[in-house]
C-alpha cells in the first residue's frame, strides 16, 4: 500500500505502547490514533495530544472516588495508572491493553499528561452509569461505551475522527479518498468522515 501511496492509520482506543507492539516491524512508518483520538502519532513523530488541566483531572477523579461500581484507569502520555487496592483480575486485564502501567495508592500528585480515564464496569450497569456521569462531568468530559464492560472518558471534541482529521491536513487527504473500518458507537464519528465505511462483522447496534 505504501508504494501506492495509500496511509495507514491504526485508530484505537488502546494505548499507544500497546498498539505499536502490534506492529513492531511497521510502527515507525504508520501513524497511530491511540486513545481514542487522545495521542495522534505519525511515523514515530508527534502530532497531536489532548490535555486535561490539573483542576479538571481533579474533579473528575474526585467524582469517580465517589463511585463503587467503576474501577478507575487514568490514561496518560507517559503510562496509565490504577489503584493498587483493585483485584488481581482487573490489573490482569489492564496490563494486556495498557503495556505502560503504575499501580498507585491515589491519583494525587502523578505528573503526567492525561487525555482519557478508562472504567471498568459491569456490562448491565453501563446505560445507567454513562447517562449518570454525563449529567455530573458531561462538560469536562464526555462517557462512551467501549465495549466489553467498559466506559471511556474523553476531552470534548478529542476522538478518532479529530485525530483523523489532523492527519489528514497533514497529508492533503479528502475526505472522499478514506476507507474507514469500525465496529463500536466511539467509531461512529470517524465512520461519517469517510468515503468508504465498512462496519465489521461483529459491529454492535446502530454501526452496522
Amino acid at each position: 500500500m505504501q508504494r501506492q501511496g495509500t496511509r495507514c492509520v491504526v485508530a484505537s482506543g488502546n494505548q499507544y505502547y500497546q498498539l505499536i507492539s502490534c506492529f513492531p516491524e511497521i510502527a515507525h512508518e504508520i501513524a497511530f490514533v491511540a486513545e481514542n483520538g487522545g495521542w495522534v502519532v505519525s511515523e514515530g513523530e508527534d502530532i497531536f495530544n489532548g490535555e486535561l488541566t490539573k483542576a479538571d483531572f481533579q474533579t473528575v477523579v474526585e467524582h469517580l472516588l465517589t463511585r463503587a461500581d467503576v474501577e478507575i484507569i487514568a490514561c496518560g502520555k507517559n503510562s496509565a495508572y490504577t489503584l493498587k487496592r483493585y483485584n488481581d483480575a482487573l490489573k490482569a486485564v489492564a496490563a494486556m491493553y495498557y503495556h505502560r502501567l503504575e499501580f498507585v495508592d491515589n491519583f494525587n500528585n502523578i505528573n503526567d499528561v492525561f487525555f482519557k480515564f478508562g472504567l471498568n464496569i459491569t456490562d448491565e450497569r453501563i446505560p445507567e452509569v454513562q447517562a449518570a456521569l454525563h449529567d455530573a462531568i458531561g462538560d469536562i468530559m464526555v462517557p462512551v461505551h467501549t465495549g466489553y464492560g467498559s466506559i471511556d472518558l474523553i476531552i470534548p471534541g478529542v476522538h478518532k475522527a479529530n485525530g483523523l482529521r489532523l492527519l489528514q491536513q497533514r497529508w492533503g487527504i479528502h475526505d472522499s479518498e478514506e476507507v474507514g473500518f469500525g465496529d463500536g458507537g466511539i467509531d461512529i464519528e470517524m465512520l461519517r468522515r469517510a468515503g468508504l465505511r465498512v462496519a465489521v462483522s461483529q459491529a454492535s447496534e446502530g454501526v452496522a
